[in-house]
């Protein structure tokens, strides 16, 4: 994906890109002064300051792609001291690309960070964060200059700060949301430890920090190390097996608005743009790594979409399924062509759309009923209806059904793995492995979904939800404006959105089959219409409607419930499955878990040398000198 680049930037273009990121930044610093009682001015100034970034953003992306020197325009603005320039050498690590794929993240960036600050201003008075506005407009800030950065010091450096603001937008309000906070900034520290290993290797190999100066072969023991600690950052931020398991965590307890934000989308949008970056321009793949790739984008899919289907709580439910999603992006660039790397591209925006869409949703659903268990809740369909018709739209095009555009960007993954299996090694031959897992896992979730709609809003509804009524303005404008993005980029996929986003960030490609977004969704517009005639013409009289009964006794005069999620048990009763969910219920499969064992387990073992006898301790004096010096030799 590497581009030709201007060395420097446009005075308009330079300018732009300063302030994309640091008016965001610079305005949460001050929201910070500001005192919590005036929580709805610091909404409303978030806001305009988050609306201004769009508007930046629509600037930076009709500007020519080029490569921007910051340094001279931060030296001019510092003092010196003792005639020494504190930031001659600023110049070499304040550098940013705006290139293509640079470009269509910071849109969508914005778009998700303007619906979801709307979304925040009616909801943070029922889920209260401190100084959620100024970590937000931090996040955003650090979110445009990660995608922007050239300088791989530089890019670590908002990619590390927006750990801190992860951390900070779950509110420590209990033991289970103090740990998942903590299970969360360990885990995220620990990946961008790993980086860092894999960062100090490129500088080893290629004596340069510049992501568009690098296109190394993963042809020996240091370059896939090096590959393999920066996909460790990746993984780690979208949430891929095995370091996922902060998210459906994360999920469960943190606020709808900010899952919704940062897990659900930003975090998506930004492991996937690096992993775009580290397979694109800093490497260049070999059949080894594609089949790795592949091998952990199909696993991710299947084995979180399998927990999902046991989930309870919806918040965690959707969790899953977000880490499930990840698979499908990481299959898509694991392919190497075009058509898998435009098709990951796209199911990433996708992803960010409808999964951002869904824990807005549940939030809404959350607030109005105080509870988040499916076997706690039915029949809010009436009671809130566009929350449920979003909800719907947002169901549909996770699971992949036509013409919605997760059914778009899983097609071209289908497509893009059929068209795999006509290469030659390994990988390319287990094609039809690939493909049967992913068609499964959007099977699986599509049956998880059912689940999901049916148990929130259909069925029976319990009495004591007779007021609940439909979210404010400014919670449910968010939803329908998602859902009509998931309508729009599922029909129009074909001859508008991929066209104009996707072609111009990795160039042009054809598919074999054939395939339109537009008549598909005019071949379902029909056989509604034709359905709903066909309803009209046979008359609605003609159908008997009767109470429904259950081993012979009136459901209603038995006066039972039957929550959604009790047919899914069956799975987990499975000989195949039984054993695997008892050891997920474990967290056997827990990286953070297995982690924390093995440090415990160390630090006894380390515990129990130190006896206090003064022989022991010589001992261990004399056996780390041995070791020093065999090092040294």
């Amino acid at each position: 994906m590497n581009e030709p680049l201007a060395i420097f930037a446009e005075p308009s273009a330079c300018h732009m890109l300063q302030m994309l990121i640091m008016i965001p930044m610079a305005a949460g610093l001050l929201l910070f002064l500001v005192p919590e009682k005036f929580r709805t001015a610091k909404g409303i100034l978030a806001m305009a300051v988050a609306m201004y970034a769009g508007y930046l953003s629509i600037g930076l992306y009709s500007s020519a792609t080029q490569m921007t020197l910051q340094g001279e325009t931060v030296r001019q603005g510092c003092l010196t001291l003792f005639d020494f320039d504190l930031l001659q050498k600023a110049g070499e690590y304040l550098t940013f690309t705006i290139d293509g794929l640079s470009k269509l993240i910071i849109i969508f960036i914005s778009i998700i960070a303007l619906l979801v600050l709307l979304y925040t201003l009616a909801y943070n008075r029922f889920a209260r964060i401190s100084n959620y506005y100024p970590w937000f407009l931090i996040t955003l800030g650090c979110s445009y200059g990660a995608v922007l950065s050239d300088n791989l010091i530089l890019f670590l450096m908002f990619w590390g700060i927006l750990g801190i603001t992860l951390y900070k937008l779950i509110p420590g309000k209990d033991e289970k949301s103090s740990a998942a906070a903590k299970k969360t900034m360990i885990l995220i520290g620990a990946s961008d430890t790993i980086m860092l290993v894999g960062i100090a290797l490129l500088w080893r190999l290629t004596d340069t920090l510049s992501i568009n100066s690098i296109s190394l072969e993963t042809n020996n023991i240091l370059t896939v190390t090096a590959f393999l600690a920066l996909l460790v950052g990746s993984f780690t931020k979208a949430g891929a097996f095995p370091f996922h398991s902060w998210v459906p965590d994360y999920s469960e307890t943190a606020p709808a608005s900010s899952v919704a934000l940062l897990p659900a989308s930003l975090d998506k949008l930004l492991g996937i743009y690096f992993l775009a970056r580290l397979t694109t321009d800093l490497f260049v793949m070999t059949e080894g790594i594609k089949l790795l790739l592949l091998t952990i984008g199909v696993i991710t899919i299947i084995t979180a979409v399998l927990m999902a289907l046991m989930q309870h709580d919806c918040k965690r439910l959707l969790g899953y399924h977000a880490v499930s999603q990840v698979g499908y992006m990481i299959v898509g660039f694991g392919l190497g062509s075009l058509v898998g790397i435009v098709a990951g591209l796209f199911h990433m925006i996708n992803n960010a759309i409808y999964k951002s869409g869904l824990f807005l949703s549940t939030g809404a659903v959350e607030r109005q009923t105080g509870k988040s268990d499916i076997t706690e809740l039915g029949g809010l369909s009436k009671a809130m209806p566009v929350t449920f018709i979003a909800s719907l739209v947002f169901a549909m095009s996770i699971s992949g059904l036509p013409p919605f555009n997760g059914f778009a960007s899983k097609w071209m993954i289908y497509q893009g793995i059929i068209d795999f299996g006509s290469g030659e090694g390994i990988a390319s031959s287990l094609w039809i492995l690939w493909l049967s897992l992913a068609v499964l896992g959007s099977a699986l979730t599509l049956a998880s979904f059912v689940k999901f709609i049916g148990g929130i809003f259909l069925g029976r509804r319990d009495p004591a939800m007779d007021k609940i009524r439909e979210v404010p303005f400014l919670m449910w404008f968010p939803m329908a404006v998602l859902a009509l993005f998931c309508i729009v980029f599922g029909v129009f996929a074909t001859g508008i959105i991929i066209p104009k986003l996707f072609t111009p960030v990795v160039g042009s490609f054809t598919f074999n089959g054939l395939w339109s977004s537009s008549f598909v969704s005019l071949l379902v517009l029909i056989s509604i219409i034709l359905g709903f005639l066909i309803y009209l013409a046979t008359g609605r009289k003609k159908f008997r409607t009767e109470d429904n009964f259950i081993g012979g006794e009136n459901k209603e005069m038995l006066g039972a419930s039957f929550p959604a999620p009790e047919f899914y048990k069956t799975f987990s009763e499975f000989r195949l499955f039984s054993r695997i969910y008892e050891k997920a219920e474990e967290k056997a499969f827990d990286i953070y878990d297995l982690s924390k064992k093995a440090v415990f387990w160390l630090s006894g073992g380390l515990s129990n040398a130190h006896t206090g006898v003064l022989p022991g301790y010589v001992i261990w004096v004399c056996a780390g000198l041995i070791i020093m010096l065999l090092i040294m030799i």
